[in-house]
């Protein structure tokens, strides 16, 4: 079975890479560990974690989307509703109030949701953020929970993933046909843009 380590990163998109990394880099604290870049085209990434990255495209054009509040139901097309970045402590968080609220930005109330503490904002291009710390005699991880009233039958299956429920691997890719295209990004790292 895959060993998932983390989220490698989180891609979005901003038309003012210059704001985004004032508010994530000197604001949040986030360091900026890389960037491709060629006119008209730049792709940073900032660390979250020691494994663990939030990455941007800049793209002309992009504009700030409206601000939704988090968790607030939609119809109709829809993909992201917010991304939440783990901190180390319930003093953590009352940082993050404290700097977002002195820089202008809106910050709600901490809430407490049984087994995280969060606060939420928006970022300057209007993606919903929130941080949130665990309760410390609470690990969801180690031991899962469901509160849900009248969860699923699917649900009702438990956390553990289940085998079966999708067709099994026929034939495994070869090693020898095991290619890796370097694509926009790798001649800054490699030296040189190659396609086999």
């Amino acid at each position: 079975m895959v060993k998932f380590t983390g989220v490698n990163h989180l891609a979005m998109a901003t038309g003012d890479m210059d704001g985004t990394i004032r508010f994530w880099r000197d604001l949040i604290g986030m360091r900026l560990v890389a960037g491709l870049g060629e006119p008209g085209y730049r792709h940073y990434f900032f660390q979250i974690s020691d494994r663990d990255l939030l990455a941007f495209f800049e793209w002309e054009g992009v504009q700030p989307v409206a601000k939704k509040e988090h968790g607030r139901p939609v119809q109709g097309p829809f993909i992201f509703d917010h991304v939440s970045f783990d901190v180390d402590s319930e003093d953590d968080l009352w940082e993050l109030k404290d700097k977002l609220e002195a820089a202008g930005f809106h910050v709600s109330d901490m809430i407490d949701h049984g087994f995280i503490h969060s606060i939420y904002t928006h970022d300057p291009n209007g993606i919903p953020i929130e941080f949130s710390h665990n309760v410390e005699e609470i690990d969801i991880r180690k031991y899962p929970q469901m509160r849900d009233k009248e969860p699923s039958r699917v649900t009702l299956e438990g956390a553990e993933p289940n085998a079966g429920v999708w067709p099994e691997v026929q034939k495994s890719t070869p090693i020898e046909q095991r290619i890796v295209y370097a694509v926009a990004g790798s001649e800054l790292f490699h030296g040189k843009k190659t396609t086999e």
